[in-house]
């Protein structure tokens, strides 16, 4: 039996607000996982305070160790059509509601009759807006570009009764706004993601022996562009540095390696500087290992809208050196280096400067932390709650 949102200890006037989340289906809401989504979303149940009620659609047969942050509400895992996204496509083009991908979203919301009137927070989810009963607050919540194949005819009809649109950043606000329609234009809003402080923190252990670590942390795939930095310090040709790619092309450590992957490795070969590739961990590790790096570099090829890695390595207090493309500029501000995208030389230009002045470092690190530190859960969750009360 689903666990039933209710408020029966509060008079209606002092009633808690319910946000109830709905991620993928199927994906994890743990810790366990380096899912940017579930990330999110814990930091904002967790960031929202004793106002807000926050509960979290799972999937049973997902990983059961749940962050602690939101009431869990499982339900029976429903599976799209094997060429859905195809069909759907085809479906939007005739203004046809894309049923492939509201299949999996109508069993996660089978129960929505039992709740309480809630803000029902569709993460990545635009199909689920016009599946979310009439008595509930439709929200899209945007990590990317969802409505990239979206005309705004489109999004017009499938997002007609959406309270809110929530973007991660000025950048993917942007990308969006063309692709829906003049009336829902004002609905669209912005909520940065922010710092979660109390896994990634500075180290208290100063190293003084070994070599200068340049971390690379997130999916190894060539969006992500790990491949530059494999470049860059090749360029740099120095034995003092060593190199550690963290990641996996998905979340899995032990999946196959992808052609991407080996040639990752291949191109390492040869490098007067040691690099190391270590597959996928829990967010608490990669909390461990940021705090046993010099330098962070981000060097996305796309316009990544508001990647988590650079908070987490900026609230550990090492300068980080991240491609000025997306939302990366509004993450850093003037807290980090923002380095030309897809050019291994402007990366090894960064590295230089930073791996060459240890005072650089600390002065880049301490600006970098107290962005962080202001950057909280706590602060994001409450423009979230602002929008809402706007909306309604």
């Amino acid at each position: 039996m689903p666990w039933k949102v209710e408020v029966a200890t509060m008079s209606d006037d002092e009633a808690l607000a319910s946000h109830i989340h709905l991620i993928t289906p199927g994906d994890h809401f743990s810790p366990r996982t380096g899912s940017a989504v579930p990330s999110v979303v814990h930091g904002l149940c967790g960031g929202a305070g004793p106002s807000v009620r926050s509960s979290v659609l799972v999937a049973r047969g997902t990983y059961p160790d749940h962050y602690p942050s939101a009431q869990i509400i499982e339900y029976d895992l429903v599976h799209g059509a094997r060429y859905g996204r195809y069909v759907d496509a085809a479906r939007g083009q005739l203004g046809l509601p894309r049923s492939a991908a509201q299949r999996p979203v109508r069993a996660a919301l089978s129960e929505q009759h039992t709740w309480v009137t809630s803000a029902v927070v569709a993460h990545n989810l635009p199909a689920a807006v016009a599946v979310v009963a009439a008595r509930h607050q439709p929200v899209l919540y945007a990590h990317n570009n969802l409505l990239r194949s979206y005309s705004p005819w489109e999004a017009g009809r499938a997002l007609g009764s959406v309270s809110a649109i929530i973007a991660v950043s000025n950048s993917l606000a942007d990308q969006l706004l063309p692709h829906l329609p003049g009336r829902l234009q004002d609905r669209l809003k912005v909520v940065h993601n922010a710092a979660d402080c109390e896994t990634f923190y500075p180290t208290t252990t100063l190293r003084t022996a070994g070599p200068l670590r340049v971390t690379v942390v997130g999916r190894t795939i060539r969006d992500k562009g790990a491949d530059l930095v494999i470049e860059a310090v090749k360029l740099l040709g120095r034995t003092d540095v060593e190199l550690r790619i963290l990641g996996s092309s998905g979340f899995d450590p032990n999946a196959p390696l992808t052609s991407f992957e080996e040639d990752m490795r291949r191109a390492a070969h040869g490098s007067a500087t040691t690099i190391r590739f270590v597959p996928s961990r829990p967010r608490a590790d990669v909390a461990a290992f940021l705090r046993e790096s010099d330098v962070l570099v981000v060097p996305s090829r796309w316009p990544d809208p508001c990647p988590l890695t650079v908070l987490e390595g900026m609230a550990t207090a090492i300068p980080v050196v991240a491609a000025n493309i997306g939302g990366l500029p509004e993450l850093l501000g003037d807290a980090g280096i923002l380095v030309t995208p897809d050019s291994p030389a402007s990366i090894a230009e960064a590295l230089t400067a930073l791996l060459d002045d240890e005072a650089l470092r600390r002065q880049v690190g301490a600006l970098g932390l107290t962005r962080a530190q202001e950057s909280t859960w706590a602060r994001s969750a409450r423009i979230f709650a602002d929008h809402l009360d706007a909306a309604i």
